[in-house]
């Protein structure tokens, strides 16, 4: 071995070993959730999202392989010089990055420790690449959060859909179609076509890849940070934009060809949204490039080779330290694994100790419940010590008129319960809208009881369709909070400051809406006055 070889890999080998302390960690201590995703692997965990259709999050592989171009593009570009003081920023990244893992970790977040993954790597290859690498790796190590599974956006994608929607039904009426909208739905009124805007057309999916893009193509064109921010927001009006065009398209050629024509357009029209935008923003970065030639990217004379060795420093030191956080925190995540779990919840117990209290078989003379088994489906897919509990209240003078009572109750793994939202489309409902509302109780000191409710519909052939109500709302020993996003919030807050694991009842209610809103609303407030008082406890009772 050379003389430089030696010294090359005297510098290297620091980083390569800091690697894989972190690979050890994120691999068999990445993911504190069992359910739906039984892996302790936070790259299962992630990789997994890619490959199933239903997260939505299919264009990671996409955003990973460009990632590595920008990288490996990048690296041509930057100065070689050695800086040795790159060690510590690399030392200090490796360190907070275990750290937001850490966090993740403790409030069962995968995705904060995704964050602090990205982290740590962009701090492993700065040791390994000093200066040069370290440059080189943050924009693409940031580009790769496109890539994160976002489920929030689903809130967002709903009125998106609805301005769609709005928006197409209006150029229809300006081109003399007289199209009907109802809910999320669009039909002709002589009934030759129906469609009903789905989630998957809402635009959020490509909303998520298109602003990607737009990002990058302001990132390879623009020096000046605010022209490529102003690319990427330019993406989201333009993506509104090729949504529109999409279903406004549909409609024009249902209208002229049919409800078959128009189903075909659907399945390709998805290709022109992309061709719309990214034409829009390519567009736009021409214009810009004109206004401000001087902003304009200047390619710069490549650096030869791929890596150059980093200045010589303290890197054994810098190795010390990150094996020894690594270990610290493989170790605090069993710490977290064996927390306790909260004994006392908001729901009343079944002598088990794991499922809620069996809910009443009658309601005085009125109701009869009729007990619902758990699917096998359920069960495979949430963590064992889930429990629940529920019936199917039909009225003894009107069997027509049902509520479907369910509580589930978690344990130690928050995945236990998720958003509503997702298993209520899962279930073939489509959601129309949301609102809040609060029932009446005398469980609480102001004698309400918040929650939300949902107005979905189900196709039931022939274009009619199912209408119902669903009201929902979740409840540990403490509180009652109307949303999924108040309770991860409460919850994350619980494991940090009491270090415990709190168990949250989501309880949910549903009935035919037919017969209008306002009598749906009576029979699910009929129905919580008579089950309340015996499967949930009053706020702030504790065993």
């Amino acid at each position: 071995m050379t003389s430089n070889q030696q010294s090359a890999w005297t510098t290297a080998w620091p980083a390569l070993a800091c690697g894989l302390a972190g690979f050890l960690v994120f691999q068999f201590f990445g993911n504190a959730t069992q359910g739906y995703i039984d892996t302790r692997s936070l790259f299962y965990w992630w990789g997994f999202q890619w490959w199933n259709p239903g997260s939505e999050t299919e264009h990671g592989w996409l955003i990973l392989g460009l990632s590595l171009w920008l990288f490996w593009q990048n690296t041509r570009r930057q100065s070689a010089a050695p800086n040795p003081a790159w060690q510590k920023r690399a030392l200090a990244a490796m360190l907070g990055g275990l750290a937001v893992h850490l966090l993740g970790y403790a409030v069962q977040q995968t995705r904060i420790s995704i964050l602090g993954f990205l982290l740590f790597t962009w701090g492993t290859l700065t040791l390994a690449g000093g200066a040069r690498w370290g440059r080189a790796a943050w924009f693409p190590l940031g580009f790769m959060i496109f890539a994160l599974p976002v489920n929030v956006l689903d809130t967002a994608g709903f009125w998106l859909r609805m301005w769609v929607i709005h928006a197409s039904q209006g150029i229809a009426h300006l081109a003399g179609i007289e199209v009907v909208r109802s809910g999320t739905q669009l039909f002709s009124p002589d009934g030759a076509y129906q469609y009903d805007v789905a989630a998957a057309c809402s635009g959020v999916r490509s909303l998520m890849a298109l602003t990607a893009l737009s990002l990058l193509v302001g990132y390879l064109n623009f020096r000046p940070w605010w022209l490529r921010v102003l690319i990427l927001l330019l993406s989201f009006p333009f993506t509104y934009v090729g949504n529109v065009v999409r279903i406004g398209g549909i409609i024009f050629v249902a209208e002229w060809f049919g409800q078959r024509a128009g189903e075909v357009f659907h399945e390709w029209a998805g290709f022109l949204v992309f061709v719309i935008v990214l034409g829009l923003v390519l567009l736009s970065v021409n214009l810009l490039r004109r206004i401000f030639p001087a902003a304009v990217m200047v390619e710069a004379p490549a650096v030869p080779g791929f890596w150059t060795a980093p200045a010589a420093g303290r890197s054994g030191r810098v190795l010390v330290a990150v094996v020894v956080a690594a270990a610290g925190v493989a170790a605090l995540t069993q710490r977290f694994d064996a927390l306790p779990v909260r004994t006392d919840t908001g729901v009343r117990l079944a002598a088990d100790g794991i499922n809620p209290v069996d809910l009443p078989a009658f309601i005085g003379t009125d109701w009869i419940g009729r007990r619902t088994e758990v699917t096998a489906v359920e069960r495979d897919i949430l963590p064992p010590d889930t429990g629940f509990s529920r019936r199917l209240y039909v009225a003894l003078d009107d069997p027509r008129r049902q509520v479907f009572l369910s509580v589930v109750l978690s344990g130690r793994d928050r995945s236990s319960i998720h958003r509503p939202e997702l298993c209520v489309e899962g279930q073939g409902w489509t959601i129309k809208a949301g609102f809040a509302h609060d029932f009446r109780t005398t469980l609480t000191a102001d004698g309400r009881l918040p929650a939300t409710v949902l107005r979905v519909e189900r196709a039931a052939g022939e274009g009619a369709a199912v209408k119902s109500l669903l009201a929902y709302w979740f409840v540990n020993g403490d509180r009652v909070v109307p949303s999924h996003v108040q309770r991860m919030l409460r919850g994350a807050w619980d494991r940090l400051r009491h270090g415990r694991a709190d168990r949250w009842a989501y309880v949910l209610v549903q009935t035919d809406a037919g017969d209008g809103e306002a009598a749906a609303l009576v029979r699910l407030q009929a129905v919580l006055d008579g089950t309340l008082p015996a499967f949930q406890k009053p706020a702030g009772t504790a065993d």
